[in-house]
């Protein structure tokens, strides 16, 4: 875990990051851009499907993207609280991987984990930036430039959106790639994933997207002002 990446993405589970942000991390890969996607579990205790089958799902997802790296810090499934041992894990692999920007789950989420995911990189972040730190594993203090929040289940006002109408497909086949969780197939229970769950996405982007005129958007929110040129605000 050594090199550079523009965007670091954090789920609570396979599957989160692509829900949230899929189709911006297809377009930003296309334009040469390293992305860096980190699960912080196993997703052990998903009702349907096992963990040799979420990974093979995510990393198909991932190549569906043009993700760059792919990797699982296996923590505990339904375990993601604030202990010491799991905020060094993460400030880790920030350090680690130096990115750009850092992307995690918004926490207002109907799944607990989703939440506590996007409160626990926002403290990793800061402690990232303190020299004096002590991550696992060992790394110099780096602080990356951003921290947004992607949406999982939640829709809220987004503070920015990003313009997706070119990449939407891929969004869609990469949630696709996760057939365990969205299909109902033999065997499998019903859960919130299998009833119509990708077409729910979708309409919150195609909602998002309508604001401004355009197909589809991904809305993300910020704790801190956004700083606008002169461009965006055509003048």
């Amino acid at each position: 875990m050594s090199c550079q990446a523009d965007v670091l993405a954090f789920g609570a589970h396979a599957d989160d990051v692509e829900i949230g942000m899929a189709a911006s991390i297809a377009k930003w890969a296309s334009l040469g851009k390293r992305i860096v996607i980190c699960d912080l579990t196993e997703a052990e205790l998903s009702s349907n499907g096992t963990v040799d089958t979420r990974k093979a799902e995510a990393q198909k997802s991932a190549g569906i993207l043009g993700v760059a790296e792919r990797i699982t810090l296996q923590l505990p499934d339904r375990g993601l609280f604030m202990k010491t041992e799991y905020l060094r894990q993460i400030t880790g692999v920030i350090r680690a991987y130096k990115p750009g920007v850092v992307f995690a789950p918004f926490h207002q989420d109907r799944h607990p984990d989703h939440g506590h995911c996007g409160n626990m990189v926002e403290e990793a972040f800061f402690s990232s930036g303190i020299r004096k730190y002590r991550s696992d594993p060992e790394k110099e203090a780096y602080k990356p430039k951003h921290l947004y929040f992607y949406m999982v289940n939640g829709f809220h006002e987004p503070d920015f959106v990003v313009d997706v109408s070119d990449f939407i497909e891929k969004k869609i086949e990469s949630l696709k790639a996760y057939g365990s969780q969205f299909d109902l197939r033999d065997g499998a229970v019903k859960t919130p994933l299998t009833d119509g769950y990708i077409e729910t996405v979708l309409a919150r982007e195609r909602i998002f997207g309508k604001e401004l005129g355009i197909r589809y958007a991904e809305g993300f929110l910020s704790k801190k002002p956004l700083l606008v040129n002169l461009d965006v605000l055509h003048l």
